[in-house]
């Protein structure tokens, strides 16, 4: 076990420093690559904070839907799954392939774009 601060909070704290110190001493393309660079920390975080989990969780639910043959890769899991939905073997009617990508779709957001996943609501 690490000492506080600990990776998430790291770069929490540099894209703060970006944001709060190095955007507004700045101007032009400088400012615009140091707010991408927060962005770029902010996302980093997140990964470390919620992608284990959310992993772990595709896992579970990829081997639900491809069986015991469903490779331990999550990427090589994820071609089977296209390559069993592009064959027709898997469709919308499938039970929980739907769900699967929902909340798959939902977790990536939670990451990549947490203000874009906050607005979207189920639709049943």
């Amino acid at each position: 076990m690490q000492d506080r601060p600990d990776i998430a909070e790291l770069l929490e704290a540099v894209a703060a420093f970006l944001r709060e110190q190095v955007v507004p001493a700045t101007e032009g393309q400088v400012a615009f690559h140091a707010r991408v660079a927060a962005n770029t920390l902010d996302i980093a975080r997140r990964e470390v904070q919620f992608g284990p989990t959310s992993q772990a969780s595709e896992r579970v639910r990829l081997h639900a839907l491809l069986g015991p043959d469903a490779p331990a890769d999550l990427a090589e899991a994820n071609h089977l799954l296209c390559t069993r939905i592009a064959t027709g073997e898997l469709d919308a009617a499938t039970p929980g392939l739907i769900d699967h990508l929902r909340q798959t779709t939902r977790d990536k957001l939670a990451i990549d774009q947490p203000g874009y996943a906050a607005g979207t609501k189920k639709k049943d």
